[in-house]
């Protein structure tokens, strides 16, 4: 039954023998760490032996020196699960970090890569995502079911982030050719049903890892198959939160399908909004505030997206308003660098929100943001990019100087246009120093008026 339901659901594959293989080969980095099975001590190294046979990985084994107990995954010990995580990866480099905790007969794998949270690339995988596996199936690494194994390896390619385009191109070709392979899959071993929607789950994030950045329609039909499908043996799932990722998953599809297919792009783009709000659901946000800021995150890009195409005020404010949650799970201490890029896009949304609107007390709002992006980008060290903002800061004061004829913002707009055009004359920017000239002429000229209205 699942190799008919297989066949039948990746009948259209996109990928075929003859596909050209990349002439650079690079090997990922994976770390297994030992299960926390306390029947037996050793599934990690069998796990390790069975990918080290993949010529896509360079794998290795770690028998951690701290307790494992929190791999429960309750949401009181996710964090500390998470960073113990990060600082691992930190400290070997390396690509993928796989956890494998033993649930009564079956082990469960969970995918951590740097930075998860804050990926906002084409692949991202949350935490929670998980694989099950019955454990017979590392007993005897011979019995290991072939198939199996392919989408365990496509499915920690399509967790790894980019880092070069060589890179990104030889991801997309292992992804294809690891569908290809599977849409093959002819073995004899049966699959218990109550694996089903994990099964299901992972082959759609890895079709859709590979097709995403130009998905067609028949791309699009299958891996919405592939997840539908899986919501059907939603009796079957063992965690809520893998529900949540199911649906967080469908919301990633149709964010990609309005972007990519203009057919239909309306519908993709409610549809996206639909299942990232169904998402968030079963993503508390005191319980797992990352997946729930995430998906935030995504939320108010779509929102954003939806204004720039209707002008409705509404979706702006809606853009604010998840990207305030947003801002709320990733804090400046803990996540600095993404918090700095949070208070950019927050800083954009606000000023165009207090220029619609005329509203001084917004566009303080805006500047607040920006000075907070500036608190991670160092006039020493970033001072073009650190120009920019200051060059939008004065902007928005010489915009609150027109709605209130208010001097002293105007002087406050002055002053941050001649540190942005300090910058980008030391720098030799012209482009950015004749635009900014261009902010200082305009400026000075509205002073004058005002000036004269007052007298």
């Amino acid at each position: 039954m699942f190799y008919q339901l297989l066949h039948k659901l990746l009948s259209y594959h996109p990928t075929q023998k003859n596909d050209k293989e990349p002439s650079v080969e690079i090997k990922f980095k994976v770390i297994v760490v030992e299960f926390y099975d306390p029947t037996n001590s050793s599934n990690g190294k069998k796990l390790v032996s069975l990918l080290a046979n993949r010529a896509e990985f360079e794998t290795k084994y770690l028998l951690p020196d701290f307790d494992l107990s929190f791999l429960n995954m309750e949401s009181r010990n996710l964090f500390d699960l998470i960073d113990h995580g990060q600082n691992i990866l930190d400290k070997t480099e390396a690509d993928v970090l796989i956890w494998g905790c033993r649930q009564n007969n079956h082990l469960r794998l969970n995918i951590q890569i740097p930075h998860q949270y804050e990926n906002n690339e084409i692949s991202f995988i949350s935490f929670l995502d998980s694989i099950y596996l019955p454990v017979e199936f590392l007993a005897y690494e011979q019995n290991f079911p072939s198939l199996l194994l392919e989408i365990l390896t496509g499915t920690i390619i399509s967790a790894i982030a980019k880092k070069t385009k060589q890179e990104l191109i030889y991801k997309k070709y292992l992804l294809k050719k690891i569908i290809y392979q599977i849409s093959q899959a002819d073995s004899a071993k049966a699959f218990d049903l109550n694996y089903m929607p994990y099964i299901l789950n992972q082959l759609g994030l890895i079709y859709m890892t590979a097709m995403a950045d130009k998905c067609c329609e028949n791309d699009f039909k299958t891996i919405n198959h592939l997840f539908m499908t899986a919501l059907k043996y939603k009796n079957q799932i063992l965690e809520q939160t893998q529900l949540g990722c199911i649906y967080l998953h469908l919301g990633q599809l149709n964010d990609y399908a309005s972007v990519y297919m203009g057919k239909k792009s309306d519908f993709y783009f409610r549809e996206a909004i639909r299942h990232y709000q169904q998402a968030q659901k079963f993503f508390g946000k005191y319980t797992y505030p990352y997946d729930y800021g995430h998906i935030c995150y995504k939320l108010s890009g779509l929102y954003y997206n939806y204004w720039k195409r209707t002008d409705n005020l509404q979706a702006l404010r809606d853009a604010i308003f998840e990207l305030r949650e947003c801002e709320r799970v990733f804090t400046e201490a803990q996540f600095p660098k993404f918090w700095e890029h949070i208070q950019g896009n927050l800083g954009y949304l606000l000023q165009n929100l207090g220029r619609i609107t005329q509203s001084v007390d917004i566009c303080r709002l805006a500047v607040f943001a920006y000075r907070n992006q500036q608190k991670i980008i160092s006039e020493n060290k970033q001072s073009y990019f650190w120009a920019q903002i200051q060059e939008k800061i004065a902007e928005i004061y010489y915009l609150e100087g027109k709605i209130s004829s208010n001097i002293e913002a105007l002087e406050e707009a002055l002053a941050c246009y001649h540190d942005a055009l300090y910058f980008f004359e030391t720098d030799k920017h012209e482009t950015a120093a004749v635009h900014v000239r261009a902010g200082i002429s305009k400026t000075k000229q509205l002073i004058e008026k005002i000036k004269l209205q007052i007298k």
